[in-house]
């Protein structure tokens, strides 16, 4: 008689910060890529002209207004498929899946549209100076001739992270850098004259690897990755689906909107100050993005293990999931801190060689940055959480609140020798400069912060409908 099999042995629930860390990690090297990415792009723009990197600076922001606007589909996409996979309704997670590609064609056309009808303008309405305007619209139009693919790219990756997976976004990533680094160095200059495009090569070298990037994210779905698959079918619109979809995404969108509106108004002010801070404020922003993308890890494995958990109609266990995110992301990014305070200086000095004044200007900001890293980790990480629960109504507010009320005026005040206030005339500032702006932005997180403590704590966002 055979021996009977044995029984396989039973795996342990993995516990909470062990949940988190399987799924940050991916999520982080992802980030981490994509900051590699940034920063090749940066690091090859050195060479250029102080008029090119403050052109740069603020083509980044307008770009990370497309991150913003992404928001869109991506926010929706998580949350409904993160609670059909708590729920174990597959059929309708790949439902949700298509639903959310369609939505990425349909606002990636219409943002591309936008891009190349009023990018100009735009330029003219943050003050950029000199020549930097016409650099940073040249530089731009390729980013925005790939928005549909990108934005592809991006809803896939929100529904393989409401999946469980994380891992497949980092590999894409990985794939893009890849492709980024060589293309981005052959067409502005290193691959001789007839391929030398410039300052816009660099760009054409990221659009070229986000465009893969999209296509592969299309393909892997189609294929079938980790529980999800397309078809041609789930690609028809579904006004239902669309609808709940844009229930969660278009608030979230409004707020990450606002975010990128109240940014562009920042950047004016510091535009303002002249192309010495501004292309020092771009600097500072790259290396301050090494705690913000590390906050969006620990955002994703909020999102992932949150509408899981409501999926499956156990809220409690989706609150601690979100504290435990906050404490090892928090944890994480405050010792980045440290880390921006005590080594400001060599990295400063990497992005700006023979440019003292850049350095020194940016050496400023960024050790000023390094004191608000707990409240960044509270904004991204909750951020993430109500989103991923469906509350995402009472976000713009706080978003509102915290530029209108406290960073422009602050920055305003503290960055100008007088700030004119129209038929109220002018009052003093203190005239600290780009210092004095950045003491605005850390004033802001720690007030926004606060606000998205609170409403965890709360337990109001328990109830949201997806």
């Amino acid at each position: 008689m055979a021996e009977p099999t044995p029984a396989p042995p039973i795996r342990p629930e993995p516990t909470h910060a062990g949940r988190i860390l399987r799924l940050a990690w991916p999520a982080l090297l992802q980030q981490y890529t994509f900051f590699l990415i940034q920063q090749y792009d940066q690091f090859l723009a050195r060479h250029f002209s102080e008029e090119h990197q403050a052109a740069l600076t603020t083509a980044n922001y307008l770009y990370w207004f497309t991150s913003s606007y992404s928001v869109i589909v991506s926010a929706g996409a998580t949350a409904l498929v993160g609670r059909c996979f708590g729920a174990k309704d597959y059929p309708l997670a790949n439902r949700a899946t298509g639903q959310a590609l369609v939505l990425a064609v349909l606002f990636g056309t219409l943002a591309t549209i936008a891009a190349f009808a009023g990018l100009s303008a735009l330029m003219d309405a943050i003050r950029l100076r000199d020549n930097s305007p016409q650099i940073a619209v040249e530089y731009l139009y390729p980013l925005a001739a790939i928005l549909v693919l990108q934005m592809i790219e991006t809803a896939g990756i929100a529904c393989l992270v409401g999946a469980g997976d994380t891992k497949t976004g980092l590999a894409v990533l990985v794939g893009v850098a890849c492709v980024n680094v060589p293309v981005a160095w052959i067409l502005s200059g290193g691959g001789g004259p007839a391929l030398d495009f410039g300052f816009t090569g660099i760009a054409m070298g990221t659009a070229a690897a986000h465009s893969l990037g999209g296509l592969t994210i299309v393909a892997l779905l189609l294929r079938g990755r980790s529980g999800l698959k397309l078809n041609l079918a789930l690609l028809v619109p579904d006004p239902e689906i669309l609808r709940r979809l844009l229930r969660v995404s278009f608030p979230a969108a409004v707020d990450s909107l606002s975010i990128a509106c109240c940014q562009l108004w920042f950047l004016s002010i510091v535009n303002h100050l002249g192309t010495v801070p501004a292309a020092a404020h771009g600097i500072a922003l790259r290396w301050e993005a090494l705690g913000y993308l590390a906050g969006a890890a620990f955002g994703a494995a909020a999102s992932s293990t949150v509408s899981q958990s409501l999926g499956q109609k156990r809220p409690e266990l989706a609150s601690k999931f979100g504290w435990t995110a906050f404490g090892l992301g928090g944890g994480l990014m405050s010792a980045m801190g440290v880390f921006f305070f005590l080594l400001a200086g060599p990295m400063c000095e990497l992005y700006s060689p023979g440019k003292p004044q850049v350095a020194e200007f940016a050496v400023t900001a960024l050790r000023t940055i390094a004191f608000a890293m707990p409240a960044v980790a509270a904004w991204i990480i909750f951020t993430a959480g109500l989103r991923a629960a469906g509350d995402t109504r009472v976000l713009a507010l706080f978003s509102w609140t915290g530029f209108l009320g406290v960073r422009i005026p602050l920055a305003l005040w503290l960055s100008r020798d007088a700030v004119d206030l129209g038929p109220l005339g002018t009052v003093a500032g203190y005239g600290w400069g780009l210092a004095g702006a950045w003491v605005a932005m850390v004033c802001d997180l720690y007030f926004r912060g606060a606000l998205f403590v609170w409403r965890w704590s709360s337990g109001r966002w328990k109830s949201a409908r997806v």
